[in-house]
């Protein structure tokens, strides 16, 4: 028998617990059980059916021989990063959906992980319950990735597609995502693109062998796309979806950037609509392969921090293969030196030129003109519509 500590009882820690309770007998019956002995939180919850397991005091956790295992669901890279760093050191593996601490620490907490003996595993930080990392980590592992690109967050994805099913603005789409549970009352994360971010510089960093900062990819939201963009993109018999996406080069160069896109119907991924996230691999091998699922959620993220933990019973201490190395400088190379066609928004303008080589006009309103580019790099596209007032400006992904 294993025994288990949670650190948050918020959305996911509670699931956790949860899950566990539903899972405890299949796990048994496996020979790899793994119970839960302790909840850490700062707060009360006398009425919750989980009462008689809290503590606030994490060193009782840090101090029990028993405890083999400890899922930190506290979220950011402050008391998080202590209490895991703490944990790792007093030989207990660590699981975790914490994005924000896996991108910004991750190198560190795997090497003290392996310096210990014990694993520092995430599989629930990038796509909640859909297995991209361990697909990428184990049964991709041996490809030659080209490039990846996903949907990467269940909020902005939402707004998206309320946008296109139903015509909803974007200010109102957000707020339907704020009521229905979906977005932060600051959803600055989310639309800012800063979420799905760090889940790029986890896959890269995966994928790379090296650490791949946040702060080193270009990353834009979603709150410049308008209706009238969703309307020409539908003539163009494509969806708008923000996506999160790295192209690495056979010189060794790594592209990343969050961006939204235009995605062709042709595209599985263009039917990615809702909370769900999608994430597209290109491999040299393989070919395409895409995986799909709820991205978030309290027992979707709940149930991949579990899988975590049961690898871990099993002694699968497979912590060497989510591992990456020390960041280096120039890691990453210009991602808008990548060539792809553009659609591009603007204002009229007396004298402009509407049909200039390389660009096609495909509508025509009184407020703006918008055109689909041929293949060519960001710099070329800014210099295509130089001393125009661009309104909107988005790669078409095929």
């Amino acid at each position: 028998m294993h025994y288990a500590a949670v650190l948050g009882f918020g959305t996911v820690g509670s699931g956790v617990a949860e899950a566990l309770q539903i899972n405890t007998g299949r796990l048994t019956a496996k020979g790899e059980g793994i119970t839960l002995k302790y909840i850490v939180d700062v707060r009360d919850f006398p009425d919750s059916p989980f009462a008689g397991l809290m503590t606030k005091d994490f060193a009782v956790v840090e101090a029990d021989p028993e405890v083999d295992f400890v899922v930190e669901t506290i979220g950011g890279i402050g008391i998080a990063f202590e209490f895991t760093k703490r944990a790792l050191t007093a030989g207990k593996s660590v699981v975790t959906s914490n994005k924000e601490l896996v991108a910004t620490h991750g190198s560190e907490l795997m090497a003290l992980a392996k310096d210990k003996g014990v694993s520092y595993l995430f599989e629930a930080s990038v796509g909640g319950g859909v297995p991209m990392l361990r697909t990428v980590a184990n049964n991709l592992g041996s490809e030659n990735i080209k490039e990846f690109f996903g949907i990467l967050n269940g909020t902005t994805n939402y707004i998206l597609t309320q946008m296109f099913k139903n015509g909803v603005a974007f200010a109102d789409a957000l707020k339907q995502a704020q009521a229905m549970g979906y977005s932060e009352a600051n959803p600055t994360a989310d639309i800012e693109g800063h979420d799905a971010c760090r889940k790029v510089a986890i896959l890269s960093s995966l994928i790379s062998g090296k650490q791949i900062k946040p702060e080193w990819i270009a990353t834009r939201g979603i709150t410049g796309v308008a209706l009238e963009d969703v309307v020409n993109a539908e003539k163009l018999g494509c969806t708008i979806k923000l996506l999160g996406r790295a192209v690495f080069g056979k010189d060794g160069s790594i592209r990343a950037y969050v961006a939204p896109h235009l995605i062709p119907g042709s595209i599985l991924l263009s039917h990615v609509e809702d909370v769900m996230n999608g994430l597209f691999i290109r491999g040299e091998s393989v070919g395409d392969v895409m995986l799909y699922g709820a991205g978030a959620g309290k027992l979707p993220t709940a149930s991949a921090i579990v899988s975590d933990l049961y690898v871990l019973a099993k002694d699968k201490l497979d912590g060497e293969q989510f591992a990456w190395g020390d960041p280096e400088e120039g890691s990453c190379s210009d991602a808008g030196e990548l060539e792809s066609a553009w659609y591009v928004r603007m204002c009229p303008a007396d004298g402009w030129k509407r049909e200039q080589a390389g660009l096609e006009l495909i509508a025509e309103a009184e407020e703006s003109l918008a055109y689909r580019s041929a293949e060519m790099s960001q710099a070329a596209m800014e210099a295509a519509f130089a001393g125009q007032t661009v309104l909107s400006a988005f790669r078409i992904i095929k």
